[in-house]
């Protein structure tokens, strides 16, 4: 049975949990708000929740060094993502403070913020996933008891962007020397640039078959995937060739070995989101993201007649729909389709067409 009891002017919980004592402070004057706490505990005990006098201590930072770790126990890619959007836009806001602390209303300042600062709704809404994730595996630890709700906004998932030829190439050359080889391999393959380009290391690579492979439980959809190159795509073949060129003249120079195909004088590529961002607004194309290489590649592999499974396969789309989403009509091609229906109208109307008779006048 848990007491509430004052220690000078601030009320003190005890409870019970597998017959230790457990003492904790409610930091509050009012015996009402030392009871609120005490119900909270009981009640987390009663469902088996581990609690100790220390839960609701953690604190953000704390939280985001264990979903850290979290990403790099189960592999996964996208720990620069995560790193980015914790270091750039949640600890400057949530910093310091203990998780149990925040409210709904706090993370709905939060978005306020954002969007205040131009932010999409779809980039808060991975800001706001990060944090909810914080959340699951501090509550899974018995460091917490419950999360607030966070609102999630609402997104518009259907991208419109992709590169022209010119476009690219204009794009390409405001780039450092580097990152070229980068955006021609995303151009060509549409392949993930952060997850599947930059840590794709030459022991993927076959020079003498001409193909590139991703092993199984490497992509975001956990499926291995190969793209045959030979000489069908000379492109990518002298992309390839001159990066392997690059890294052995690095490798002697510096004395090492570099397992990684693309990189900066033998250091990996980690990310170049700024970088990218100068080199789009130099060229006259701002606002335009990686992500527009892979929309691209699906739109040029069905244009030129490729079979949607095989291009499914060489771009690693795993539902159909998600691949339909990124096959994007441009102006061209509406014109393209005027034109055929016009010259279908008109041979329409020439055929039977009733034509004046003058009787031979």
């Amino acid at each position: 049975m848990g007491e509430v009891r004052r220690r000078g002017q601030i009320w003190w919980i005890r409870y019970y949990r597998d017959g230790v004592r457990q003492e904790e402070s409610s930091h509050s004057r009012k015996k009402s708000d030392a009871e609120h706490l005490l119900k909270l505990r009981e009640g987390a005990i009663a469902r088996g929740v581990p609690v100790t006098a220390k839960i609701g201590q953690l604190r953000f930072e704390e939280a985001a060094t264990d979903l850290l770790t979290d990403y790099r126990v189960n592999g996964r890619r996208s720990i620069a993502h995560l790193e980015r959007r914790t270091r750039l836009h949640l600890a400057p806001f949530f910093g310091g403070r203990r998780m149990s602390s925040l409210t709904t209303g706090h993370v709905r300042t939060y978005i306020d913020l954002r969007q205040a600062a131009g932010a999409a709704n779809a980039s808060i809404n991975r800001e706001l996933a990060v944090l909810k994730r914080m959340f699951t595996l501090a509550i899974a630890a018995g460091q917490l008891i419950h999360r607030p709700h966070i609102p999630m906004l609402r997104e518009d998932n259907i991208r419109t962007g992709f590169f022209e030829r010119e476009e690219f190439e204009a794009v390409r050359g405001k780039l450092p020397q580097a990152l070229r080889p980068v955006v021609t391999f995303a151009y060509l393959t549409g392949w993930r640039v952060t997850s599947e380009i930059l840590p794709l290391t030459w022991s993927q690579v076959d020079r003498r078959e001409g193909t590139v492979r991703l092993e199984p439980g490497t992509t975001k959809n956990q499926e291995g995937r190969l793209f045959p190159y030979g000489d069908m795509l000379p492109e990518l073949t002298d992309t390839i060739t001159a990066q392997w060129s690059y890294t052995k003249r690095v490798e002697q120079a510096r004395k090492i070995v570099c397992p990684w195909v693309f990189h900066r004088n033998g250091r990996p590529i980690r990310s170049f989101y700024g970088a990218w961002r100068k080199a789009c607004l130099e060229a006259g194309h701002p606002g335009r993201i990686l992500h527009d290489f892979r929309r691209t590649v699906v739109r040029n592999l069905v244009r030129a007649g490729v079979a949607e499974n095989q291009a499914m396969q060489l771009t690693g789309h795993k539902t159909r729909s998600i691949f339909d989403r990124y096959d994007i009509v441009n102006e061209a091609d509406l014109r393209a389709a005027v034109r055929k229906f016009a010259a279908a109208h008109d041979d329409s109307r020439s055929v039977g067409r009733v034509v004046a008779f003058d009787g031979g006048r």
